[in-house]
């Protein structure tokens, strides 16, 4: 690559984090300049470390989260609850056990590498035997996701259901290794019954006992990282992360903001990567939108439609770069050029990189591996060389 960026963010897994900043840096020759991001998560929250066990991150420090990725990448989240009040105590009353289901508590390493895991025995395979927490009311119109860490083997059912009209499960197959399952299902009930998690053997599963840790229920469509609860519902607070960088150091006139990254879901809102001013009329940026797998471009606070991309899949990490100029704006997309314009526009003063639209909304929450900023508009050969 023949040009440096003026700032970055990760690149080959050089993070530094500290209480309420993210550092991020410029390199010249072999120095580097703090460029440090504001960073706000006003509680603690969970991530997989190095050592592929869960830790805990301090309240208003960065996650860089090393699940699936031996670089490590920024985790950042919307605000989420733990429904499930007892959260690896399964023995407490708080969890039923129905039939001859029994709890022995303190059996098995846990993911966060403690002895808190907990075995589950007396099923039979022939049904009645149930592990449930219950939630009581305000099903009706939403969607809920489950989530739990079980290792055994055989099969067992993970079932969310509303005790009155609805019901979805799901058979999963457990492993000798610790996974995490999970299990979202939308409730269009009108009425508002007690919400249900259970695991159980009903259809005929094959599992006579399990390990169990780190039940997680959340008024969401998809399932975030792991909140611990010892007593009641706990909420981990959502992150945001902006402005890095001062005036000096990006050019208003050309240049490229590229990310790697890869969202959380699916979920059809809007998640976006900007440099701008700190205002949305005067920005250029990335990021998903309410359209299903699609990753678009903005100027000036105005969407570009005809720029939308449908990606395979936005939960992977994928390469994204966009090359501003007026009369020669292009996104790159993992190698390809996938879009350009010869529209004439004025940016004036850009001064920061947000994980935001420039204005603090459309925060984007997913994973990154990178942020960079070049100062100038580089070639089809060098963006096809930092994209692929």
């Amino acid at each position: 690559m023949a040009a440096n960026p003026s700032i970055q963010l990760g690149t080959d897994g050089n993070w530094a984090i500290k209480e309420d900043n993210l550092l991020a840096y410029k390199k010249d020759g072999t120095r580097f300049f703090n460029k440090e991001f504001d960073f706000t998560r006003n509680t603690t929250a969970t991530f997989v470390d190095k050592d592929g066990l869960i830790k805990e991150s301090a309240t208003n420090t960065p996650r860089i989260d090393f699940i699936d990725d031996t670089t490590g990448h920024l985790l950042l989240e919307p605000q989420s609850t733990n429904l499930i009040t007892y959260s690896e105590d399964f023995a407490n009353a708080a969890w039923s056990k129905r039939g001859n289901t029994v709890v022995t508590s303190n059996t098995v390493i846990s993911p966060n590498g403690t002895l808190n895991g907990s075995t589950v025995s007396g099923l039979s395979g022939t049904g009645s035997n149930d592990l449930q927490f219950v939630k009581s009311g305000n099903t009706a119109n939403n969607t809920y996701t489950y989530s739990v860490y079980l290792k055994g083997s055989g099969t067992l059912r993970i079932q969310l259901s509303n005790g009155i009209d609805q019901g979805f499960d799901d058979t999963i197959t457990l492993t000798s290794s610790w996974k995490r399952h999970f299990l979202t299902s939308t409730f269009n009930s009108t009425t508002t019954p007690s919400l249900i998690a259970n695991l159980d053997d009903l259809n005929g599963q094959t599992a006579t006992q399990f390990d169990i840790w780190g039940a997680q229920l959340e008024q969401n469509s998809y399932a975030t990282s792991y909140i611990p609860t010892s007593g009641s519902a706990v909420t981990r607070n959502q992150e945001i992360c902006n402005n890095s960088g001062t005036v000096n150091d990006f050019n208003s006139e050309e240049g490229v903001l590229y990310a790697e990254i890869a969202a959380l879901s699916d979920d059809l809102t809007f998640r976006t990567i900007t440099l701008s001013d700190g205002t949305i009329s005067n920005n250029v940026g990335f990021g998903y939108r309410n359209n299903s797998n699609v990753i678009y471009t903005f100027l000036q606070g105005v969407i570009n439609s005809s720029s939308a991309v449908t990606v395979s899949n936005i939960t992977d990490f994928n390469k994204v770069a966009i090359k501003y100029k007026s009369g020669d704006y292009a996104m790159w997309i993992n190698g390809v050029e996938v879009y350009t314009s010869t529209t004439s526009f004025t940016l004036n003063g850009l001064s920061e990189v947000s994980f935001d639209n420039g204005s603090g909304a459309a925060d984007f929450y997913g994973s990154c591996k990178t942020v960079a900023v070049f100062k100038r508009a580089l070639t089809d050969a060098e963006l096809q060389e930092l994209t692929t």
